[in-house]
């Protein structure tokens, strides 16, 4: 496996391939002064090695990368995850350590369901988005492409939360929340519309 990016997010993910025994062969990066992380090799304008997963953090910088990448995509899925056998989950996601995953969810291409996060039944999580570690996503709730869902959030069942944006850290999550919007509070509240989103 090829892991696009050295940094953090990349030596999570490591981590995670290490523990599902997937050997990383090398990193790769947009910065020549990168040489190495955690003693593995960076490389620099490799973009058809395959497979490979993009281990970059935020949504809109990884669906950039991903977009001009010539290769085939990976997973890394922690073994210590807890996830249904009726959950799809797509290309490119990763799923790290003690994450739930509960029946007939649907995670989408290049997302992160990152450390204890928990997606109940019927969930429909779409591309790039992240769900940050220790958020709790009830069950039937759609969340939109590149939403970031914040740390320790809850999102109570059914609610539709759009695309491209944010939830707060800690908020909760009682009623729909629309598309390029930043929520935040108890009960969360809009509290920011983007009116033009450029990616």
């Amino acid at each position: 496996m090829y892991l696009y990016g050295a940094s953090g997010h990349a030596k999570v993910i490591i981590d995670i391939l290490k523990a599902e025994g997937i050997t990383v062969d090398a990193l790769i990066d947009d910065d020549p002064n990168v040489k190495e992380l955690i003693g593995y090799s960076v490389l620099h304008n490799s973009l058809k090695l395959s497979p490979m997963i993009v281990s970059i953090g935020i949504n809109a910088t990884r669906k950039k990368v991903v977009e001009r990448l010539q290769c085939e995509f990976g997973k890394a899925i922690h073994p210590s995850a807890i996830i249904s056998d009726s959950v799809t989950i797509g290309e490119g996601t990763v799923v790290m350590h003690g994450a739930i995953i509960q029946p007939c969810a649907v995670i989408g291409k290049h997302s992160i369901i990152n450390t204890g996060a928990s997606v109940d039944h019927d969930c429909v999580i779409g591309d790039y988005t992240h769900i940050a570690p220790r958020s709790t996503l009830c069950g039937n709730v759609q969340v939109g492409e590149g939403t970031w869902i914040g740390a320790g959030s809850v999102v109570i069942p059914g609610v539709k939360i759009g695309k491209w944006s944010i939830v707060g850290a800690g908020a909760v999550v009682v009623g729909d929340i629309p598309d390029y919007c930043t929520a935040v509070g108890v009960p969360a509240r809009v509290i920011k519309r983007k009116l033009i989103h450029k990616l």
